[in-house]
């Protein structure tokens, strides 16, 4: 799970993260962190729209390679 502090840095620097939620990498969500709470993260998309996504995901920033979520 991905910590407050990391996420807080996402938020305030504005960078772009790569949400992994399974194998398919169509299914990845590429976004701006918005807000979060202990169970939950917002997520801003490009086209505006927001997503709430579990935490239990892999939070990445979008320009690194994409990594498996560990099983």
């Amino acid at each position: 799970m991905i910590s407050d502090e990391e996420l807080n840095e996402y938020r305030l620097s504005g960078e772009k993260v790569r949400v992994v939620r399974d194998a398919i990498p169509e299914n990845d969500i590429r976004g701006i962190v918005v807000a979060w709470d202990e169970t939950h993260v917002l997520i801003r998309r490009p086209n505006r729209n927001v997503v709430k996504l579990d935490r239990s995901y892999s939070y990445r920033p979008s320009r690194e390679p994409r990594v498996l979520p560990e099983e």
